[in-house]
């Protein structure tokens, strides 16, 4: 077993619940090696780091990916926790971003790959695709001491796999858009709002720039924040509790709010600010 500080052993005894004690013999070398590592951060490489080059019964470390059962998502809301005592003052909001990024995969075993639009080396003019797995990452904005004013750190802390369309038609089922995931995150937000208690938001692009967010958002507490195109159709929540002897659907949305040009020319939605640190 490697000989670890106090200090960082009393850090990481916090993920020790999701797994078992003799997988936890495990998962701590693979997560020394994983911070200790300069390079590609495989199981071998980080054995190798850690001078375990000859250990005689090595695949029991693959296993721990593989055959071991634990919870990637219980080790994230742990993690979640410390990132917020750690870089966010009490007294301040808890401010996240979301975006999703595609992992550049090639195999025939990787059966949740799809097809996607490469953002890196694609232009308004020019489209590229590439091959991959769609991840969903969520990260905290840190404000850091080393930082200037007005700029912060992303710190991801949860990343959700969005399966290809492909994949959801070759299993029979429906497939599940990335609002659709967006919309459970923003779900285990709320829930994780009330034992943070501080205010939670939730910065987006305009791909989450939709009423079924802004409604969850709204009924979850947390607030929501994302790019609206000047000719988006703006609705009002729809009513809660509406009358019992309406026949007919539900309302999905509320009424009618002007578009975002009116607002964009009208002189009382704005108030004059002067911004001091601006990049």
């Amino acid at each position: 077993m490697i000989g670890l500080p106090t200090g960082f052993q009393e850090i990481i005894s916090h993920f020790s619940f999701a797994f078992r004690k003799d997988v936890w013999k495990k998962v701590v070398p693979l997560l020394v090696g994983a911070i200790v590592c300069p390079g590609s951060r495989t199981v071998c490489n980080l054995l190798r780091c850690l001078g375990l080059r000859w250990e005689k019964n090595f695949p029991k470390y693959h296993r721990v990916l593989s055959k071991d059962k634990w919870s990637a998502f219980q080790l994230s809301s742990v993690l979640f926790t410390l990132l917020v005592r750690a870089f966010i003052p009490k007294d301040s909001p808890v401010v996240l971003c979301l975006d999703d990024t595609v992992e550049r995969r090639w195999g025939r075993k990787i059966v949740k790959r799809g097809i996607y639009r490469d953002p890196v080396r694609s232009s308004k003019g020019h489209f590229v695709k590439c091959s991959g797995l769609r991840w969903l990452s969520v990260a905290l904005l840190a404000p850091m001491g080393w930082l200037e004013r007005g700029r912060y750190w992303a710190l991801p802390f949860l990343t959700v796999l969005c399966p290809s369309q492909r994949y959801y038609g070759s299993k029979g089922k429906r497939a599940k858009k990335l609002t659709g995931f967006a919309r459970q995150i923003i779900g285990w937000l709320g829930r994780k709002k009330a034992s943070l208690q501080r205010k939670v938001y939730l910065v987006g692009d305009g791909s989450f720039a939709t009423l079924q967010l802004f409604v969850q958002a709204s009924r979850s507490g947390v607030g929501l924040i994302a790019r609206m195109k000047l000719n988006a159709r703006l609705y009002g929540l729809p009513p809660d509790s509406p009358a019992k002897n309406r026949p007919g659907p539900k309302p999905r949305v509320g009424q009618r709010l002007g578009s975002m040009a009116e607002r964009l020319f009208s002189k009382d939605n704005w108030q004059r600010a002067t911004f001091s640190n601006w990049y």
